[in-house]
């Protein structure tokens, strides 16, 4: 299965009763398995999980924690890039070259690397020292 049909899939799973805007997210691990994730509301706005947050968990849980490919999907009719705590996340577990494909459901893709969606990023060389 490719990440593209991992995101579309999940994406239908999503549980989105309030926006109806569903998402679904696949990331590929270092170790070549596919995981995936959806968003999933809370009325309690904003306890919701993101699609991107959630295919990380189920890497991490499966024991993994370096992502090489990242896809997302989105109810848009254009691509929907990663929210600012979504490209953190992101950031953690992949390089800056890792590549990111966003889509709408119509098919439209766009892709950039994590470092061109964070430049800047926070990381674990800030914590030196401590």
């Amino acid at each position: 299965m490719s990440l593209k049909d991992a995101a579309e899939q999940v994406r239908e799973k999503a549980y989105a009763p309030y926006s109806r805007f569903k998402v679904g997210a696949a990331i590929l691990g270092q170790n070549g398995q596919i995981y995936s994730g959806c968003n999933v509301e809370n009325v309690a706005y904003p306890e919701g999980t993101c699609a991107e947050a959630g295919a990380i968990a189920a890497m991490v849980a499966a024991g993994e924690t370096r992502l090489t490919e990242v896809y997302v999907v989105a109810d848009s009719p254009f691509p929907v890039p990663p929210c600012g705590g979504c490209r953190q996340k992101l950031s953690e577990f992949g390089s800056p070259d890792v590549v990111v494909t966003m889509a709408s459901q119509d098919g439209f893709e766009k892709s950039m690397t994590i470092g061109e969606l964070l430049p800047g990023a926070f990381g674990t060389e800030h914590m030196e020292g401590n």
